[in-house]
């Protein structure tokens, strides 16, 4: 299918128009455990794929806040599709910090490149002649089935001394395969599976070491949002498409219980929701503003990790409010709050959304000092 040249930003007209696509397409999506193909097309269209991408290929160069706000509307219409199109736009981002030879072929076609990212460094390399040998099988990764490339995290063979060198690795569709494992009860279309290399071969120009991701500092590239440390940025990627997902779901409960005889219970289990859904947005749109901002202070990033987690435990408690609140005829298989139910409980498990891994050590730090 071929696809029109989506406008340089995410306008709020194309960001509205894959809302309502997406949320045509949710139940179907549900059932069936992949995005129907226009739906895919239509993230790329949007420019979610191009949003952090250099202005030099074609891309946006977009803010945080503009991809956060344009997440969290399609989360409302679909959560698989913000979560994918989330993604899309972050991977971009890690992308960036390639070798400029790797950006030429990542981009030298196009800005709208979907990238899908395997960020756990559960795969080997090794170094053969001028650039690498790639094996190993990496799990969850988000929107494989339509992506253009697959950035890998790998470590390093043969060091001996010291922590190991870990390497990301850009390898285009086609030089991997897919295996189908994804079978959570929530997030059922984002086709996270998982995907085997076999000794590929990957040049130089298409590699770079995750320490450049993780401290913010990209070689290759000055542009302000290719230069954030992982710390700050990395829930944003996935708690934006929960929350969003959580407004969804108030608007499948309020739709279940207009018109209908209402009792105070009822009433208040929705006004509680709200309120919660309303702060997690406030929080999400807080981290955006700091790296926009890049207040990139210890106090700043700690807080930001602090956020997110919050939110991830804060809105599933609001989901479940909404659940009890419409009663039974909210839980029905067709019922579009069941799933948004299921979507929140299962992304919101996500290990960069949990505080023992995310935040507890970092913002206690900030409130209370180092550790004796």
């Amino acid at each position: 299918m071929s696809i029109a040249t989506p406008p340089a930003q995410l306008s709020a007209e194309a960001v509205e128009k894959l809302r309502l696509l997406a949320a045509e397409h949710a139940a179907e999506a549900d059932r069936t455990r992949v995005l129907a193909p226009e739906v895919a097309d239509a993230i790329r269209a949007a420019g979610f794929a191009r949003h952090f991408v250099s202005a030099r290929f074609g891309g946006a160069e977009g803010t945080f806040g503009e991809l956060t706000q344009a997440v969290l509307s399609v989360a409302e219409g679909c959560p698989a599709t913000a979560w994918c199109a989330s993604l899309s736009a972050y991977s971009a981002r890690f992308a960036s910090h390639l070798p400029q030879e790797g950006h030429h072929a990542l981009w030298g076609a196009g800005a709208d490149t979907v990238i899908a990212t395997a960020l756990i460094p559960s795969g080997k390399a090794e170094r053969v002649g001028d650039g690498w040998r790639v094996d190993g099988l990496w799990q969850y990764v988000s929107g494989i089935d339509f992506a253009d490339w697959v950035l890998v995290c790998a470590v390093v063979a043969g060091e001996v001394q010291g922590p190991p060198q870990m390497r990301f690795f850009a390898v285009p569709a086609g030089r991997y395969t897919v295996r189908p494992t994804w079978d959570s009860i929530g997030m059922r279309a984002t086709s996270s599976h998982t995907i085997a290399l076999e000794g590929v071969l990957v040049p130089e120009h298409l590699s770079f070491d995750r320490t450049d991701i993780m401290t913010g500092r990209n070689v290759n590239s000055d542009l302000s949002a290719h230069n954030v440390p992982f710390q700050g940025v990395g829930s944003l990627t996935f708690i934006a498409p929960v929350v969003g997902a959580a407004a969804g779901a108030l608007n499948a409960a309020a739709a279940t219980l207009t018109g209908r005889k209402r009792n105070p219970g009822g009433e208040l289990a929705v006004v509680r929701a709200s309120g919660r859904i309303d702060a997690a947005k406030l929080l999400v749109a807080q981290n955006a503003e700091v790296l926009d901002g890049r207040l990139f202070d210890q106090a700043h990033l700690a807080r930001n990790e602090r956020n997110a987690t919050y939110c991830a435990e804060v809105v599933p408690e609001a989901v479940g409010l909404l659940v009890r609140a419409a009663g039974t005829s909210g839980l029905g298989e067709g019922h579009p709050l069941q799933r948004f139910w299921r979507d929140v409980t299962s992304a919101a498990s996500h290990v960069a959304l949990q505080y023992d891994t995310a935040a507890r050590k970092n913002y206690a730090a900030v409130l209370l000092g180092p550790e004796s």
